[in-house]
C-alpha cells in the first residue's frame, strides 16, 4: 500500500470471495450464540437477547447515522416492521437455545425459510423440500423430547416462533433492501427492536455490574448481529443460486459442530439424520431463490 493512500473497508471486503464471507458470517453468528449460552448461568436468556439488540443498535447507529438520510414514509415503515420481526426472532431464538442444543435449534428454525420457499414455489423441489424438512424437524423434536433435560417444550415452542419470524424476515427483506440504505435501515430496525423489548432490560442486571460480562455481551452483539446482518446486505447479490444453496445447507451442520466443539453438545444419531434431512431440504428449496438484483435479500441470512 502506498503511503498516504486510504483503502476503504468496503473495497477490501469486496475482494473477499462471497462464499467465504457467507461462511464467516454464519460462523460469527453461531460463535456469538455459543458465547451467549455460556452467559445464561449468570444472566437470563431474555436479558442477553435484549442487550444484544441494544448494543447492536448503538453500534449501527454510530456507524451509519441514519438520521442523515432522507426517509420516505414507506421506507421508514418497512424498517420499523422489519425491526419488530427481527427483534422477536432474536429473543425467541435465545429463549430456545436456553433449552435446546444449538444445532437442533438452528435446524428446526430453518423450517421458516423452507416453508416460505414451499409456499412461494410450485415445483417438485419445493414439495420434496418441505417433506424432507418436516421429517427432519419431527426427528429433531422427537429426540429432544425423549432425551432432553429441563423444559424442552419451552425451547421447541420458542424455536417455532423464531422460525415463523424468520419467514417474516425473508418476506420483508426485499422491501428493506430497497430503502435508502440497507445497513442504515438495519440500524433503524435494530433500534426499534431494542425499544420494543426494553422491558427486558431489567433482566440483564449482572451485566451492568460486571465489566467482564459487559465485554462478553458486546462480543455477542458484534458477532451475532453487527457482522452477519451487515454482511448479509451485500453478500447474497454476489453468490450464484447453486453456491448459495450449498452454503446455506451447510449451516445447520455448522451450528451443530460449533455446539459440539464449544459447548460439548454432541448430537444423537437420530438428530444427525434430522440435520441431514433439513440440510437437504434447504439445498433443494434454495435453488430457486436467486440473489439477483431484482430479488435482493429475499433469501434468508445465515441465522438469527
Amino acid at each position: 500500500m502506498r503511503p498516504g493512500v486510504r483503502v476503504r473497508p468496503g473495497a477490501v471486503v469486496a475482494r473477499v470471495p462471497a462464499p467465504a464471507l457467507f461462511v464467516g458470517s454464519g460462523l460469527a453468528q453461531y460463535l456469538g450464540a455459543a458465547i451467549a449460552i455460556g452467559l445464561f448461568a449468570q444472566v437470563s436468556a431474555a436479558g442477553i437477547a435484549w442487550l444484544r439488540l441494544a448494543v447492536a443498535a448503538l453500534v449501527l447507529l454510530a456507524w451509519r447515522r441514519p438520521w442523515r438520510l432522507t426517509w420516505t414514509r414507506a421506507s421508514l415503515r418497512a424498517a420499523v416492521l422489519f425491526g419488530v420481526v427481527l427483534a422477536t426472532m432474536n429473543v425467541s431464538f435465545y429463549l430456545a437455545i436456553e433449552h435446546l442444543p444449538l444445532g437442533t435449534a438452528v435446524a428446526i428454525e430453518f423450517l421458516g425459510p423452507v416453508a416460505v420457499a414451499a409456499l412461494t414455489g410450485a415445483g417438485w423441489r419445493e414439495r420434496v423440500g418441505i417433506a424432507l424438512a418436516a421429517v427432519g424437524v419431527v426427528l429433531l423434536a422427537g429426540v429432544t423430547l425423549a432425551v432432553g433435560e429441563g423444559d424442552v417444550v419451552v425451547g421447541l415452542v420458542a424455536i417455532l416462533a423464531a422460525a415463523t419470524c424468520w419467514a417474516g424476515y425473508i418476506l420483508l427483506g426485499r422491501r428493506v433492501a430497497a430503502g435508502p440504505d440497507g445497513v442504515s435501515s438495519l440500524a433503524v430496525a435494530m433500534t426499534v427492536g431494542a425499544l420494543l423489548f426494553s422491558p427486558l432490560a431489567g433482566q440483564g442486571g449482572a451485566v451492568y455490574r460486571s465489566p467482564g460480562l459487559a465485554l462478553a455481551v458486546v462480543g455477542v452483539a458484534v458477532l451475532s448481529s453487527v457482522i452477519p446482518y451487515a454482511l448479509e446486505q451485500g453478500i447474497l447479490r454476489r453468490v450464484s443460486a447453486a453456491t448459495f444453496a450449498v452454503l446455506l445447507a451447510l449451516l445447520p451442520a455448522t451450528a451443530a459442530v460449533v455446539g459440539a466443539v464449544v459447548l460439548r453438545q454432541w448430537p444423537h444419531p437420530l438428530e444427525a439424520v434430522g440435520l441431514l434431512l433439513v440440510s437437504g431440504a434447504i439445498a433443494l428449496t434454495s435453488q430457486r431463490r436467486r440473489p439477483s438484483a431484482d430479488q435482493g435479500t429475499t433469501a434468508p441470512p445465515p441465522a438469527p
